[in-house]
């Protein structure tokens, strides 16, 4: 059974972090949710800690993050969400800048939506094809081959702009992980309208 971490901090995106977690465990996939602090809040001590997301929701994650449990030995996927403060903690955090470094090392791979996609910057990954959510295009688009296309997919990196583009971004990754006949079974039953484009 693939697996996948996924990456939660205060100021997550609700809908970006949800439905990329729900979508993936309709495919099957054994998911965990791991609370990344703030390096600056020495009151986030408490495993596992309720991240209070962007809009107001708390959320109870699976774990606290602990770089000697997260990496692709133990997971096939590693998913950083977006919004502003979250995605802030996440790609500023040395220990998941060298976690994006291993997956992508070994051939595993990782999600980024919206402004999590800094993670690929500040984890100095080589130039490639990649987007994110427009407030962040202008730190992206001179390192990266910058695109606005819902989805992006280079290699094991797989970007995505917000919360408007989460549904298929997920459907992306469980077509990665799972195949193109597991995301036709998970998206059938999510009743889409017939006009959808994904």
């Amino acid at each position: 059974m693939p697996s996948a971490l996924i990456l939660i901090a205060d100021g997550t995106e609700e809908m970006e972090f949800t439905i990329t977690y729900d979508t993936l465990v309709r495919a099957g996939v054994s998911c965990t949710s791991s609370f990344v602090p703030d390096s600056n809040d020495k009151t986030a001590s408490v495993s596992p800690h309720v991240a209070k997301c962007s809009r107001g929701l708390r959320i109870m994650p699976d774990t606290y993050f602990d770089e000697s449990e997260s990496g692709p030995d133990k997971y096939d996927l590693l998913v950083i969400p977006g919004g502003a403060k979250g995605a802030d903690t996440m790609s500023t955090s040395p220990a998941v800048q060298e976690l994006v470094r291993k997956y992508i090392t070994i051939g595993k791979k990782v999600g980024m939506i919206c402004a999590g996609s800094l993670a690929a910057q500040t984890s100095r990954l080589p130039k490639q094809p990649l987007t994110s959510h427009p407030s962040v295009k202008q730190a992206l688009e001179r390192g990266f081959d910058y695109s606005e296309s819902p989805v992006v997919i280079s290699g094991g990196l797989i970007t995505s702009r917000g919360p408007g583009t989460a549904f298929p971004f997920a459907l992306t990754l469980v077509e990665l992980l799972c195949g193109r006949e597991k995301r036709e079974e998970v998206r059938a039953p999510m009743i889409f309208p017939e006009s959808t484009p994904f």
